[in-house]
């Protein structure tokens, strides 16, 4: 059925209808606006929600419990969530009601030109209608005329009394009026024939036309409301599978929950290390009393079930001091954080210690990752001069040795403490590996300079003219330290901070207990100035110490050792 032939007189009504069908699409565009406003806040609630209760504190200060991994889970999966309902009021808006809106606008000046049409069309047939209606009654006036020339003539022309003169003047008038009503009438056949070939047109044609125009732009609006439909739909249907591992992820998330694993850890953060109190032994005071025989007391025998006072079980300050295990812990208002967490239970600085030693080895392995590449730079520039200047990397390098040396010193006194904490006695020997395991640098392969090559016969350079050792001065070291002298300085577990470093200008062989032996160009780490006796103490780079000639150094402190 077409619009054409069923409705061709419906031209008002379907003016209406087709205003009424744009109408209607924007209304459902106005729907689908407040839809995806309404996911918009729902979305930004949601994230404001996780946002709310997401951990403001650093990962290392939040508990570790399963149950609050848990739900920080959840909370990530509900800001995944809150992301995916960003997604469809996004696609909304783009795919359904920004392409609404453009349709909108499309069928509004499509219907525009159609009813143009339809109005041109009906003008022009009512124009022709005027022209037909106008010729009509100038036929009718000029019959009726002609008809009362007639009547005229024939009553003079029967009329005895009239002359021949009026007689055929009325009869002239006759002719003319009758000559007037034949073009009348056949103007007036013309415009009809005219009217009624412009009416078909009309209605056969034009309009006809114009209403399966309308039908289509009509239908089209339809099918269109129809995929937006179907596109709302498929924006929420292509979210569900993420939404749903999101959901799954919640699951899984409430799954990990473990009781058991949470208790460990209350006991692995809270434990303290101290062992329970054992019982205190009763103290007897009375023994100094006399006793005489008339007292009904039961006298104690002697040196039988007699506890005397130990002092070493006598309830002291210490003893008193660890009641608060079983009671409440006694507040400390300046309690300061120790340097080696010695103010922590056992288990506790152990932990802390051990994170510590942890922490300064990343940044150990750090340090010598840089000094490994600088080293292959100045191998580099060595090699290459148009590249750059390898003596300007040595400063670098210079500096990441003692960066390196002040981190091994800070290692070695933390596991120093550590080893007390758990009551081991470790030499620094033992411990020096633990401190340098991050090393990768081979054996053999680490230039006096601290520099890295290739090629093993690089390995020791010398300069091209090497002074006598002989002509300088050497002061002798048994005049300055004796040997037990040097062995009681560095029975310090504690290493000594660096200071500065120094580079072997000549080679000391350090026979003398308490010297350090030393080649050419060697570079030392300075841990205790010259203190006017002509002797430095330094420190190799493998942790071995003692003291060198100063005058056979070239000495660099560093900037804020130098004003201490």
């Amino acid at each position: 059925m077409t619009w054409g032939t069923e409705l061709w007189d419906q031209f008002e009504n379907l003016d209406k209808h087709t205003q009424w069908g744009i109408d209607f699409l924007e209304r459902y565009a106005k729907f689908v606006k407040e839809r995806l406003e309404i996911e918009q806040t729902y979305a930004k609630q949601l994230r404001n929600l996780v946002k709310k209760y997401c951990p403001k504190r650093s990962k290392d200060d939040e508990p570790r419990f399963s149950s609050c991994m848990s739900f920080y889970s959840i909370l990530n999966e509900l800001n995944d969530y809150a992301g995916q309902r960003e997604v469809v009021a996004e696609e909304m808006g783009h795919n359904v009601y920004g392409e609404l809106m453009r349709y909108s606008q499309d069928l509004k000046s499509e219907r525009k030109h159609h009813l143009q049409e339809g109005r041109k069309a009906q003008q022009y047939l009512d124009q022709c209608w005027k022209h037909m209606d106008n010729s009509k009654k100038k036929f009718e006036r000029e019959c009726k005329e002609a008809e009362k020339s007639q009547i005229s003539y024939d009553r003079l022309d029967n009329d005895i009394n009239a002359t021949k003169s009026e007689v055929e003047k009325a009869k002239y008038q006759l002719y003319l009026r009758t000559h007037s009503a034949d073009e009348s009438k056949n103007e007036y056949a013309a415009q009809l024939q005219n009217f009624n070939g412009e009416q078909w047109k009309h209605f056969n044609v034009a309009i006809p036309q114009i209403f399966k125009n309308l039908q289509d732009m009509d239908e089209r609006r339809t099918v269109k409301l129809g995929e937006t439909y179907r596109s709302f739909a498929e924006v929420e249907r292509r979210v569900v599978p993420i939404i749903s591992k999101c959901l799954e992820g919640m699951v899984t998330a409430a799954k990990a929950v473990d009781q058991r694993k949470d208790s460990a850890i209350v006991v692995e953060s809270f434990k303290s290390g101290f062992e329970p109190p054992g019982d205190f032994p009763f103290e007897d005071y009375s023994q100094n009393l006399s006793r005489t025989g008339s007292d009904n007391t039961i006298s104690t025998p002697k040196n039988e079930g007699v506890v005397k006072p130990d002092p070493k079980h006598s309830i002291s300050k210490v003893a008193k001091n660890k009641l608060w295990l079983f009671g409440k812990k006694p507040k400390s208002p300046l309690a300061p954080s120790l340097e080696d967490f010695s103010h922590l239970p056992p288990e506790q600085r152990r932990k802390r210690l051990q994170a510590r030693i942890d922490e300064l080895s990343k940044e150990l392995q750090k340090e010598v990752d840089q000094r490994d590449a600088l080293n292959k730079m100045k191998d580099v520039y060595e090699k290459n001069p148009q590249m750059g200047d390898p003596q300007s990397l040595q400063p670098k390098i210079s500096e990441t040795m003692c960066n390196m040396e002040k981190l091994r010193s800070e290692i070695h006194k933390n596991e120093s403490w550590l080893s007390e904490v758990e009551g081991k006695v470790s030499t620094r020997g033992d411990r020096r590996p633990s401190a340098d395991v991050n090393h990768h640098t081979p054996h053999g392969r680490e230039s006096p300079e601290g520099s890295y090559t290739d090629d093993p016969s690089q390995e020791h350079r010398s300069p091209p003219h090497q002074p006598d050792p002989r002509q300088a001065h050497q002061p002798d070291p048994r005049q300055a330290h004796q040997p037990d002298e040097f062995d009681d300085e560095f029975d310090n577990d504690d290493p000594l901070p660096v200071l500065g470093h120094c580079k072997a200008l000549y080679s000391f062989d350090g026979q003398n207990e308490g010297t350090l032996l030393m080649k050419e160009d060697d570079v030392l780490y300075i841990i205790e100035e010259d203190k006017g006796d002509g002797w430095t103490r330094a420190r190799k780079q493998s942790g071995e110490e003692g003291y060198v000639p100063t005058s056979y150094v070239e000495i660099a402190m560093e900037k804020n050792s130098k004003g201490s």
